[in-house]
């Protein structure tokens, strides 16, 4: 056992009477066991230009997070708008095999509207230190989204029966100013090789009230695969109530079901949810950016289905100022690379 494993067991063993009582008394998620390497969650922190970059930050228990550089921007954008919002951050191999990261996001400057940006960017790296390919994918090049004002949130999945990345993100255009979601297939996140299809939109939805068609925005996609149930778990913004809902399908790139179910047990407005397990256990964490207060909300699952809310003492990521982002487990030499590189922030 690591240093950092005993001292994640220790703290757990300590900790067990208080997350006791709050699951028995108080309805919270009881803290699930990290068993091994840490966790980087990739972020930006606000609107304005100077926000609008990738930061990073880590940590040993997917819990509480520690902001690398200072809390400043790790990597400097050069192409697109010069900013970027939404990154997604995720490990698989790369063209040629070779494992490596990729963040993909979307290339906007708020500062010029909500409907001002058509394209999305990504990055690649071996080491999470050194980024490179700094790429801009302009969704425009594609029939039928010559005039797209909006490319947001992308994330991405590798499909194994293809071989490939299936990347999906919400885009609008002027034509069908409601925004829903897409997705093509990549190798190496530079290019596309299969042009853009609905993955799944709100579009003449009939009022249940009126039977009136209506359409409703649907955005910040995030997919999961529950090993369990064999279901790919779409969750995304359910903008009526402003909670995250999801529809489920046995194909990666559906039809998915519906009515959606909402899941999020949220306070405030949320979008931008995330889900990542933590490393050894069959709990996964749900984290949503509370847009509206300036703060992240936390949830656990074991199903997919069904949540408890992490208490917000017990999850600390305000610290960092953090809007929409993702995490990802990394190893104990990469969380010590980054550490070394970067130093926290305490």
């Amino acid at each position: 056992m690591t240093r950092m494993s005993f001292a994640r067991l220790l703290l757990a063993i300590i900790m067990i009477p208080y997350y006791l009582f709050n699951y028995i008394f108080n309805d919270y998620a009881y803290p699930a066991y990290s068993t091994s390497g840490a966790y980087l969650f990739c972020y930006f922190v606000g609107n304005e230009p100077d926000e609008q970059a990738i930061h990073l930050a880590v940590s040993t228990d997917g819990y509480n997070f520690k902001a690398l550089n200072n809390n400043d921007a790790i990597i400097e954008q050069t192409k697109g708008t010069l900013c970027v919002r939404d990154p997604y951050i995720l490990k698989g191999p790369d063209e040629n095999g070779k494992d490596c990261y990729f963040i993909i996001a979307t290339d906007m400057d708020a500062m010029q509207g909500w409907t001002s940006n058509h394209a999305l960017i990504s990055w690649r790296s071996y080491d999470l230190v050194n980024w490179t390919d700094e790429t801009v994918i302009d969704i425009r090049q594609f029939k039928g989204f010559e005039n797209a004002n909006r490319a947001w949130a992308p994330q991405a999945i590798w499909d194994a029966d293809k071989g490939m990345y299936m990347v999906y993100w919400a885009t609008s255009t002027v034509e069908n100013d409601c925004a829903g979601h897409y997705y093509a297939y990549t190798k190496d996140f530079k290019t596309f090789v299969t042009e853009p299809q609905v993955l799944y939109g709100r579009w003449n939805e009939p009022d249940p009230e009126t039977g009136e068609l209506r359409n409703i925005q649907c955005i910040d996609g995030d997919i999961i695969y529950n090993e369990k149930d064999g279901y790919y778990y779409l969750y995304f913004k359910e903008d009526l109530t402003q909670k995250i809902a999801y529809v489920k399908s046995k194909n990666l790139t559906g039809p998915y079901d519906e009515p959606y179910t909402i899941c999020s047990l949220n306070w405030f407005g949320v979008e931008g949810s995330t889900m990542y397990r933590i490393t050894g256990t069959d709990a996964w964490m749900m984290i949503m950016d509370e847009y509206s207060n300036g703060t992240f909300f936390a949830q656990m699952t074991r199903d997919f289905k069904t949540f408890r809310q992490v208490q917000r003492s017990t999850y600390s990521v305000n610290q960092l100022k953090p809007r929409h982002g993702s995490v990802v487990a990394i190893s104990e030499d990469e969380y010590f690379r980054l550490v070394n590189a970067y130093d926290i922030a305490e």
